[in-house]
């Protein structure tokens, strides 16, 4: 039997977000070309999308992807930083509304998978944890490389990775900044499953049909279960980890490094953490 034509989603056929509906499958892409970068416009319109999915009965399982072949999201667009490299800005400006909105998706009340086909780095990796099952291109690298810029992923990626992955993992993942590819993401156990190229969409088609077929409360009720089995809600978790990610923006080791990454040049780091200050953490 023919697959049943796409529905798109009212309000979501263009934009920086886009979603169709086949058979209770939906499909959100990200669309910010070239590789799919955040910024607030494109956490909006998933936080809209994500709403209308969660109330639409019919559709019983969700996909996440990003357009094109390079990218599933690269991360947030760093030349939109500058601004927000002052107390009191990173938090309500951009960390606050995707903490919110990833931890909906994070939340969704049916079963979600992301299809990476390409890069997930920084909240593109971020985005991809949210979701219950990650499908990986063969060709597909993930990274938290907010280090080289004088930062830390500061929309969940310390809690949600260190939980699917460990400790060990989490910190050489965040402290070293570099990528992985999807051999080592599936043995570390960042990824669930591995498609050959190009066929990283079409895999998560086959398990979010499969998901579409199980009895929803039960998938609903089971998510719920599993997220009670951590001592720390995610929330609480990733709410404490906010301040901490505004003192790591507005330090000067930020500001180079971002300039760096603007400059296409190295940074420079002066590793201006005081034995003090250093201390004051530690006891805190």
């Amino acid at each position: 039997m023919a697959e049943a034509a796409p529905l798109v989603l009212p309000g979501f056929g263009q934009g920086p977000v886009r979603c169709v509906v086949i058979e209770g499958v939906a499909t959100i892409t990200l669309d910010n070309p070239p590789l799919n970068v955040v910024f607030r416009g494109l956490t909006e319109a998933l936080g809209r999308v994500l709403d209308v999915l969660a109330a639409d009965a019919s559709v019983r399982s969700v996909i996440v992807t990003g357009a094109g072949e390079r990218a599933f999201c690269a991360g947030s667009d760093i030349a939109e930083f500058r601004p927000l490299m002052t107390p009191g800005r990173i938090v309500p400006e951009k960390l606050a509304l995707q903490h919110a909105v990833f931890g909906g998706l994070d939340d969704f009340p049916k079963p979600t998978i992301a299809a990476v086909n390409g890069l997930a780095f920084g909240g593109g990796l971020e985005i991809a944890v949210c979701c219950d099952l990650v499908v990986a291109d063969e060709a597909a690298r993930f990274a938290l490389p907010e280090i080289k810029l004088g930062i830390f992923p500061g929309s969940g990626g310390p809690v949600r990775v260190t939980r699917r992955i460990g400790a060990g993992r989490a910190k050489e993942l965040m402290f070293l900044g570099e990528p992985i590819d999807a051999a080592t993401a599936l043995a570390w156990g960042l990824v669930n499953r591995i498609a050959p190229r190009g066929q990283a969409v079409a895999l998560a088609r086959e398990l979010a049909a499969t998901l579409a077929e199980r009895p929803a409360l039960a998938v609903s009720l089971c998510k719920q279960a599993i997220a009670h089995s951590f001592d720390t809600s995610e929330d609480e978790a990733i709410a404490r980890a906010l301040p901490l990610s505004e003192r790591a923006f507005t330090s000067a080791e930020a500001r180079e490094g971002v300039r760096a990454f603007l400059a296409k040049e190295a940074p420079r780091f002066t590793h201006g953490l005081s034995v003090s200050l250093h201390r004051k953490e530690v006891e805190s």
